[in-house]
């Protein structure tokens, strides 16, 4: 069975596609001095860029990873991922309170998604 890399680096790949099943990598926002609602919606947007660019969408979503470094913005994440969720199509979902990689970064999201 063929895998495909997206957004190949030199550490990891954004997303890797392997037969029907679609693992994006914890991606964070562009903008690490914007709130957490900034944060969650640039993410989700590259969530939707790198599943169509692996032939697929947010209403294939099986699963996602959530990670805030403040448990206590967890309903503003909330806000913005309710807003983008495929309804009827919801993922199971973890979400829990960690340090990220960068200061700044509020949100990390890893997704995973069938074709």
């Amino acid at each position: 069975m063929s895998i495909k890399r997206i957004n190949v680096g030199a550490r990891m790949s954004s997303a890797v596609v392997h037969g029907d099943t679609v693992y994006l990598a914890g991606l964070t926002a562009d903008d690490a001095k914007a709130d957490v609602k900034v944060q969650t919606k640039q993410i989700l947007d590259k969530v939707d860029k790198f599943l169509a660019e692996a032939g697929t969408d947010k209403s294939k979503v099986l699963s996602a990873n959530i990670w805030l470094t403040d448990i206590s913005t967890w309903s503003q994440m909330n806000e913005v991922w309710d807003a983008w969720v495929s309804p009827g199509n919801t993922p199971a979902r973890a979400t829990v309170e960690a340090k990220l990689a960068a200061p700044g970064l509020k949100v990390e999201i890893m997704i995973q998604a069938a074709k």
